[in-house]
């Protein structure tokens, strides 16, 4: 069974048709948030920065949220191959252990547990992922606004509930309560931002760490980080609560390694079906998703992700078997699409 499928929007698909596809034509890479389901497109990173881009010279965007800016962040390091092939090891191997009397770890706990994972990953690169002489990196977070300026046991959940009904509404009305903010290494936006209230901001080595853990910090689950160094102050949550699969109105030919068809806009819009079909935004994206028939046959016939820590809470090397099963059969993903540069058909491309 094919585990790849390729998606494309008529742009990307059109040049595919006149050009073919070499890695000199990529302007932006995104990488989405979703938890572990991003596990499973290690093997396609690691052919990505490591085989397929260096035969190419020019820069390319990386735009993350939540784990894919953990991912993009990773490919910047020096020796990308060997960090991704970390960072899927110590994702994997996360175990935030459940203290007696309670039903699951404290939001305090998980933050500081994976704030120590970033610093025992980053301390001492960080200046390389900076200074990369050719990717660009982008970190999406999202910024509360109002009675969301500050955690708060009470007033945050009210305030989500907030967002969430204004976003039912109108996808930017929910930017009186949140407002998308991106930490970039240098350069401008590779999209445009007219879509949401988005404030850009600089990534340094004096925020780099917030930066990042904010991006990945799921609300209720890890605590907001405050007042991130050199950005305005206030409460910084998961990038994938503004924008969770990054749907936006990129510049350039866009290559999404993604976990699945649909880009979804924000975090809220999970229920809200009529926000999963592609727009012109992604006429110029070309998506590579696991084949939702494949993703079938892997371990409990799904990707991995966050329920996984509550089905094996008690059961840490089972979790610990089923994602690394999954990771080893997403190499097929890879492996296709390595055949597939090598013969573009335009055939075997659906329409995003």
């Amino acid at each position: 069974m094919k585990a790849l499928h390729i998606y494309a929007g008529p742009k990307a698909m059109a040049h595919i048709a006149a050009h073919g596809l070499r890695p000199a034509h990529i302007h932006v890479i995104p990488g989405a948030a979703g938890g572990p389901k991003g596990l499973i497109l290690g093997p396609l990173d690691r052919f990505l920065f490591g085989e397929w881009l260096p035969q190419s010279t020019q820069p390319i965007d990386l735009v993350g949220a939540s784990i894919g800016a953990w991912r993009m962040a990773t490919a910047c390091l020096t020796d990308p191959v060997q960090g991704l092939e970390r960072l899927a090891h110590d994702y994997i191997h996360q175990e935030y252990k459940v203290p007696s009397g309670q039903k699951r770890p404290s939001a305090n706990q998980v933050s500081n547990e994976f704030s120590q994972t970033l610093h025992g990953f980053y301390d001492g690169h960080v200046r390389e992922v900076l200074n990369h002489p050719r990717y660009r990196l982008h970190v999406v977070t999202s910024r509360g606004k109002h009675i969301l300026h500050r955690e708060h046991p009470l007033l945050t959940p009210l305030g989500y509930a907030g967002a969430y009904l204004c976003n039912a509404l109108q996808r930017k009305a929910m930017g009186a309560w949140l407002e998308r903010v991106v930490f970039s290494s240098h350069g401008e936006l590779p999209f445009d931002t007219n879509d949401f209230a988005t404030q850009h901001m600089p990534l340094n080595e004096r925020n780099f760490m917030a930066a990042l853990q904010a991006s990945c910090s799921i609300p209720f689950v890890l605590q907001a980080v405050h007042d991130i160094p050199d950005a305005p102050t206030g409460a910084y949550w998961d990038g994938g609560i503004t924008d969770y699969h990054l749907h936006l109105n990129y510049k350039g030919l866009v290559l999404y390694p993604h976990f699945q068809q649909a880009v979804v806009p924000g975090w809220l819009d999970k229920a809200l079906k009529w926000r999963h079909k592609s727009t012109p935004f992604l006429d110029n994206t070309i998506v590579l998703a696991p084949n939702p028939e494949w993703v079938k046959t892997l371990p409990n016939g799904k990707l991995p992700d966050r329920s996984d820590f509550v089905r094996y809470a008690y059961d840490f090397k089972g979790r610990v078997t089923v994602w690394k099963a999954a990771v080893e059969a997403s190499e097929q993903l890879a492996q296709e699409f390595a055949n597939w540069l090598r013969h573009p058909n335009l055939s075997e491309v659906h329409s995003l």
